[in-house]
């Protein structure tokens, strides 16, 4: 076998890796849709946290969500423990930073989801 070969092997064993990974953690997750979320927000304990940058949450937020970049929340975690009794949606642009988020929200014992589509599926459905 060449060193390309190997290379080849060991790169792609480290995305099926990677990939079984992902979905795992991704079947492990609640994920919520929009009009979901909307509906919860209606009247469950539930805490919105904005995992976007400072300048995404400046164009928009949802009303009344928490604002902790993900990139900060590793650091920023212990903000969160007066909220423990709710459940935390995260939400990005899109929902794969938030992934992240609920990820290392749930391996610090949090409840936690993730609004599927992010700010763009929320927007959407407002439109209608």
């Amino acid at each position: 076998m060449s060193v390309s070969q190997i290379v080849l092997l060991i790169l792609g064993s480290l995305l099926l890796i990677n990939w079984t990974r992902k979905f795992w953690l991704l079947k492990s997750m609640t994920h919520y849709s929009a009009a979901e979320v909307k509906d919860k927000l209606k009247g469950e304990n539930i805490l919105l946290l904005d995992v976007r940058t400072d300048m995404e949450r400046r164009s928009q937020s949802i009303k009344g969500s928490l604002h902790i970049p993900s990139g900060q929340l590793r650091s920023r975690i212990g903000e969160l423990e007066k909220y423990k009794n709710k459940e935390i949606i995260c939400y990005c642009r899109s929902g794969n930073r938030s992934l992240n988020s609920v990820s290392l929200l749930k391996k610090h014992g949090f409840k936690s989801a993730n609004m599927k589509g992010g700010i763009v599926t929320w927007n959407f459905s407002n439109k209608k």
